[in-house]
């Protein structure tokens, strides 16, 4: 692999860091009782005890405003499968439109909050606003996670079966990546204390 380093534009440092799992994260319009899709790639657990995960929104987004209302959002894991949907779902707004009747996805209701999962996603992470925090040209939705849970057969022994489940990761732009099945543990030499 070639070493020559080249400068990264500031506007796209972020890419550095992709690929990034995309989520759909659902929320409601508690006014017109209507449910809303977002696609989203930045998200990140911050804390196990207790459960916290962050995601990062713009303030202008239709969703930012379903969550900084009613104070509850799904985390909801997509696969391959429906990468057609979460596209869609990341390029229009739900000001203009019902996603889950345009994409043909289901929502169920949730186990503890009001917005609905995505019945066709692999895993779901109901969350209730724990902090919301101004950063930058971003919001920092800070959830505190009350319930997770995936398909029996995709998740075991506190991971995802690689065989079975293609998970997306945003690439960039309109393109996502998929992992294949291979993984890597690296055994490490024992070190001297």
């Amino acid at each position: 692999m070639e070493t020559e380093k080249v400068e990264v534009n500031l506007s796209s440092f972020y890419r550095l860091l992709h690929p990034k799992l995309a989520v759909l994260i659902t929320s409601l319009n508690t006014l017109k009782d209507k449910p809303n899709i977002m696609t989203l790639a930045w998200a990140i657990p911050i804390s196990r005890n207790p459960p916290l995960l962050l995601i990062g929104m713009a303030p202008q987004r239709y969703s930012h405003e379903l969550i900084a209302g009613p104070k509850e959002f799904v985390v909801n894991i997509p696969t391959v499968d429906i990468v057609k949907e979460t596209l869609f779902c990341g390029k229009t707004t739900g000001r203009e439109h019902d996603k889950f009747a345009e994409t043909g996805l289901t929502p169920l209701p949730a186990k503890m909050i009001r917005p609905p999962i995505i019945k066709e996603c692999v895993a779901h992470l109901e969350c209730k606003l724990h902090q919301q925090i101004a950063m930058g040209d971003h919001t920092l939705f800070v959830g505190e996670v009350l319930t997770a849970y995936a398909n029996k057969d995709a998740f075991l022994n506190s991971k995802f079966d690689l065989e079975k489940v293609k998970l997306l990761y945003h690439a960039g732009g309109n393109e996502f990546a998929i992992l294949n099945s291979e993984t890597v543990t690296p055994i490490l030499e024992k070190v001297k204390e």
